[in-house]
């Protein structure tokens, strides 16, 4: 990792452990709109979603070898799909759910929090996409701007849905991110940031919500956009459509735990069962 990147990456560390110590010391009646009961019955906080984004934020901006356009992208990507998730988070409802499940509520003139935030984190990804630096002009160039904008979107819900069970979604967008991050000053920062957020999610104090998986998803989506040669590019969407498409018959929570690989993986580092 080049000096620019490890930078990012050290900073989105800082900023994140720093910003988590001082959601620590909020009173009680501030952080109680962010408690939630996780998968044990447990309380935990959501505050670690908006504490990761601003962290991850903070490493794009100090990365000092990306270029202005993929930096911009990378921050209006990851500070709005951020913004929506925390919407959904503090608003939302958990009966619909799924792609299906909102795009019917909209089809019964029912808008709920979940559509705002997937038709922003869409919006988002396109924006993003069309800052991107590219060669080719004209309809090429839409063409690349919606795959890219696709890519991006589909990627930070691809990682919201992994956030079911403690550090999964903080492993998958490391997993995404570690490839580009020697090249990419916001990869680096997704992945300073998932490993100062981990300690407490793993230990499950904490979890990412809609605010860190769609914040931390989109500058993961921004970083493989702007840094993949178009071959690996097409296939990474290709794959990020095909499991936001299976997610809404399959549960990954029962696959991971089907698969022993995976399972190991899922397991690792967290409480025992």
């Amino acid at each position: 990792m080049g000096l620019g990147r490890l930078g990012a990456a050290l900073v989105a560390a800082a900023a994140t452990n720093a910003l988590e110590r001082a959601a620590e010391k909020l009173p009680k009646e501030n952080r109680a709109p962010f408690e939630r009961t996780n998968h044990r019955g447990e309380a935990v906080t959501l505050l670690e979603g908006p504490v990761a984004v601003l962290g991850a934020l903070a490493g794009v901006a100090a990365a000092p070898s990306t270029a202005g356009r993929v930096k911009a992208a990378a921050l209006l990507a990851g500070s709005v799909s951020g913004a929506v998730g925390a919407y959904d988070d503090l608003a939302g409802a958990t009966q619909t759910k799924g792609f299906r499940g909102h795009l019917g509520a909209l089809r019964r003139g029912e808008v709920t929090s979940g559509a705002v935030k997937l038709l922003g984190v869409g919006a988002a990804g396109l924006a993003a996409a069309a800052l991107l630096p590219r060669r080719s002009k004209g309809f090429g160039a839409v063409v690349e701007i919606v795959a890219d904008g696709a890519l991006i979107a589909g990627t930070a819900n691809l990682t919201n849905l992994m956030d079911l069970r403690p550090g999964r979604a903080l492993k998958a967008v490391t997993v995404l991110s570690a490839p580009v991050a020697l090249a990419s000053g916001p990869a680096a920062a997704v992945v300073g940031a998932a490993a100062a957020s981990a300690p407490s999610d793993l230990n499950e104090r904490s979890m990412l919500g809609d605010c860190g998986a769609n914040g931390l998803g989109a500058i993961t989506g921004t970083a493989l956009a702007a840094s993949l040669p178009r071959s690996l590019k097409v296939l990474a969407l290709g794959a990020v459509a095909a499991l936001n498409l299976a997610s809404e018959k399959v549960s990954f929570t029962k696959v991971i735990a089907e698969t022993p690989v995976l399972d190991k993986l899922d397991q690792w580092g967290r409480r025992p069962r």
